[in-house]
């Protein structure tokens, strides 16, 4: 199977596109199939990978560069220990506002130690991965980052990856990761708030609901949502048995909520 179906046709529409930066008249990637890994270990035992691509890097060190043609291909690793506060974003199809205020509203890791506490995942694993937020060259993605990432991952012998996009564009450089990363024999699932681009691209497993960019797991600084949208995306990675996306509640729970004054 291939991450991008159609390569040589994708590639010469790609080559023919404006570069308009609002993604005007872009080629965006569709693929029929998706490969497929069976996730193997209970949640309370996996060692989880997350992979953002909001830009995050770590102040002091190179950003990534947001105003390349074709994107850049490759990717920051950061400590879980490293605080929110020394982060930075080469942010690009998306604001990032709400990252800036609360990094979990698009890097849950804060989140996502608190499950590792409360014995939810087996862990968090050691390190995150950070990509940048404009690759419009799906080639590049295919071709030289995500398989980068999947040998990253395999070294650190983890059991699933979450991986998170920040836009639009985002969303089909998740799509693709998630794609070679499954096909190396990892289980993957990506959040999405763009239904329509996680159709077209095709990732194994998609969790989505109607969120807003640049805030994907949650707004800012409302954690119980940020939580919801985890767990719900997290159990819902252990039941897939095919290829497929699936609608969160999270959404209809909130609004819910929000109607009750309980925010």
């Amino acid at each position: 199977m291939e991450i991008i179906e159609n390569l040589s046709a994708y590639s010469n529409r790609v080559s023919r596109w404006s570069g308009d930066e609002r993604l005007a008249g872009y080629p965006f990637i569709e693929n029929t199939n998706a490969p497929f890994t069976p996730v193997r270990r209970a949640l309370p035992m996996l060692n989880l990978a997350l992979i953002s691509t909001a830009g995050a890097y770590i102040d002091g060190t190179e950003p990534f560069d947001i105003n390349s043609r074709d994107g850049e291909s490759g990717f920051h690793e950061i400590p879980v220990e490293v605080e929110a506060a020394d982060l930075r974003y080469a942010a690009k199809g998306y604001d990032p506002t709400a990252v800036k205020q609360d990094r979990n509203a698009q890097i849950p890791v804060d989140r996502l130690l608190e499950y590792q506490a409360n014995a939810v995942i087996g862990k968090l694993n050691d390190v995150w991965w950070s990509t940048s937020s404009y690759i419009p060259n799906g080639q590049v993605v295919a071709e030289e980052l995500a398989p980068k990432l999947s040998e990253r991952l395999a070294r650190y012998e983890v059991n699933a990856a979450l991986i998170v996009p920040a836009s639009r564009l985002c969303h089909q450089t998740a799509g693709l990761i998630a794609r070679r990363i499954e096909m190396d024999g990892i289980p993957t699932i990506v959040v999405s708030v763009e239904k329509l681009m996680s159709e077209r691209v095709r990732p194994p497993r998609t969790a989505y609901y109607e969120g807003s960019l640049g805030s994907v797991v949650g707004p800012a600084d409302w954690p119980e949502f940020q939580r919801r949208v985890l767990d719900e995306t997290l159990r819902n990675m252990e039941t897939f048995d095919q290829p497929g996306i699936r609608k969160l509640a999270v959404d209809l729970e909130s609004k819910v909520e929000a109607a009750r004054g309980e925010r």
